[in-house]
């Protein structure tokens, strides 16, 4: 009988219903699992299932009856890929279940900031409606979507499902070319060029050590047009300290963030430090949140653990060397 070990089911709301294999198996899960306990909960299990525990290439050392992760995520940067093809470890990933929650929650971002919801609303509870004296006021400049250009960092699923509203919304779309790379052809927009015509900037691409920092306070100074920036990828992506400065100094006009470098942030984390900014939006994590979404993942997540059991791995990301 195999044994299935869920190490961090707290990262799935309980209201998600996580659906047993149909082939013989023991079943042990935990809320979370902190690195200390990695080993111990694994000992003896063939398939893993986790979101955000780290697993090391000293933790497979350990481990030998292990032969599956299923990552209940898209992003693998928390698994030693390299330490998984060379133990001969299948790790398999979630394929484009989010193709309408994160867009739709970065949409959500875009429209609050371009539109200064958060500042009007600040102000209404501050009485300043009452105090302009009539049926409006200007404290926050408004500006519409249409007819302005956005920018998208990564041109995957998640990516053309942004760039689709954005053109919905009339907007001029960009994919910018991966940074430093050149000849992608025409379809993408030089990534220099990319930062200085954008109103709107968003990513959508993985964390990996070509895209860490992506956003620092070179790519901010190239803003010509003082976008907002919006993030619901990866905190790693952007330099916070950076992204910090070039809000509180007007490089860009405000900035949405649903990721964070660490999570949960530090209060000294730079984006903590934001709180108070007019133009800065903070969620934690949730773009990819939604009960559809998360129930698409629940269900893809097991069909993966079952086609590693009929020996037809899919949405492979690591295993046996070829």
């Amino acid at each position: 009988m195999k044994t299935i070990a869920f190490l961090d089911r707290g990262t799935l709301a309980p209201h998600i219903d996580i659906r047993r294999p149909s082939f013989d198996h023991d079943w042990k899960e935990w809320e979370r699992t902190a690195p200390d306990q990695v080993v111990e909960r694994l000992q003896g299990a063939e398939i893993a299932i986790l979101n955000k525990v780290r697993i090391t290439r000293e933790h497979l050392d350990a481990l030998p009856d292990l032969k599956m992760i299923a990552i209940a995520a898209t992003g693998s940067d928390n698994i030693d890929l390299e330490a998984c093809t060379d133990k001969g470890v299948i790790v398999s990933n979630i394929r484009a279940y989010a193709v309408n929650t994160v867009p739709e929650h970065t949409f959500a971002m875009i429209l609050a900031l371009r539109r200064g919801l958060l500042p009007y609303r600040q102000a209404i509870e501050n009485g300043r409606w009452q105090e302009s004296g009539q049926f409006c006021f200007f404290d926050h400049q408004v500006h519409d979507l249409a007819g302005s250009t956005l920018g998208i960092i990564g041109e995957g699923a998640i990516g053309q499902a942004v760039a689709t509203i954005g053109r919905a919304f009339g907007m001029r779309v960009l994919f910018a070319a991966h940074k430093g790379v050149e000849g992608l052809g025409p379809l993408y927009t030089p990534f220099d060029q990319a930062l200085a015509e954008s109103d709107v900037l968003t990513l959508h691409c993985p964390l990996t050590p070509a895209t860490r920092d992506l956003l620092s306070d070179r790519e901010f100074d190239l803003m010509e047009r003082r976008p907002v920036v919006v993030n619901t990828a990866r905190g790693g992506l952007i330099d916070e300290t950076a992204l910090a400065r070039a809000l509180r100094d007007g490089r860009i006009s405000g900035a949405g963030m649903d990721v964070a470098t660490q999570e949960p942030p530090a209060p000294e984390n730079p984006l903590m430090q934001l709180m108070d900014h007019p133009n800065f939006l903070f969620t934690p994590h949730t773009a990819w949140a939604s009960t559809e979404a998360m129930q698409s993942l629940a269900d893809q997540l097991i069909d993966n653990v079952a086609a590693y059991e009929r020996g037809e791995p899919r949405h492979t990301v690591g295993g046996k060397k070829q």
